[in-house]
């Protein structure tokens, strides 16, 4: 190639570089910076199916039960009708002091350690070692001695819940029983350690009177 033709090449080498150089440059731009068009594009979501919500399932029947509660209100309800706060008097004893003094024979080793109430009519009535009746079968101090009991008691159950418990004081006057935290002062109504600072409980006799919504129970026939 001769040296004039050389020089007038150079010119459009030189614009044809520049020319690349500018597309390049919109790629780049492009790429950071894309269109509003482009961006509508990639955002609108592609159409997709309709979606028919199911109607909901009849509600005829009613919902499982969770564990340990009846399936309805109903039920709950229907487990309290009947109940009545009934006022007893006699002496816990356990059971096989009860039933000698019925006369009824039994392995007594079977039944050591079952609290009952022995009313003063001689009924044998078991108590329920619930969060109150419990007591009397850790206790040695409650039985074998008069109480009134404020009990619930249940048509076709013979167990009764027992509500307070009334024992004579030292004075020998009448008093409600429970276990007191000198330190933390709260009641508790079994024997155990405190629940708050783990501390010893001491029984306690309150002098209180009867509650009136608890009517005497009726004798037994004899």
């Amino acid at each position: 190639m001769t040296t004039g033709s050389r020089s007038h090449s150079r010119p459009a080498l030189l614009g044809l570089l520049l020319t690349l150089t500018g597309l390049l440059s919109s790629v780049t731009l492009g790429l950071r910076h894309p269109s509003p068009a482009l961006l509508a594009q990639e955002t609108t979501p592609a159409p997709s199916e309709e979606v028919t919500a199911k109607p909901p399932a009849p509600t005829g029947s009613p919902p499982a039960a969770e564990a340990g509660k009846p399936a309805s209100g109903a039920s709950e309800t229907n487990s309290q009708e009947g109940v009545e706060k009934v006022l007893y008097t006699g002496e816990v004893v356990l059971l096989p002091e009860a039933f000698r003094r019925r006369g009824v024979k039994s392995y007594a080793e079977e039944i050591a350690q079952t609290a009952v109430l022995y009313t003063t009519d001689g009924e044998i009535v078991p108590l329920v070692p619930d969060w109150r009746g419990r007591a009397f079968f850790q206790d040695e101090r409650l039985r074998d001695r008069p109480v009134e009991l404020v009990v619930n008691r249940r048509p076709g159950v013979p167990w009764v819940s027992v509500l307070s418990i009334y024992l004579k004081d030292d004075k020998g006057k009448r008093a409600v029983v429970d276990y007191w935290c000198d330190v933390c002062s709260i009641p508790m109504y079994e024997i155990k350690d405190c629940e708050c600072c783990q501390g010893p409980i001491r029984l306690r006799y309150r002098n209180l009177p009867l509650p009136k919504d608890a009517r005497p129970a009726k004798p037994v026939a004899k």
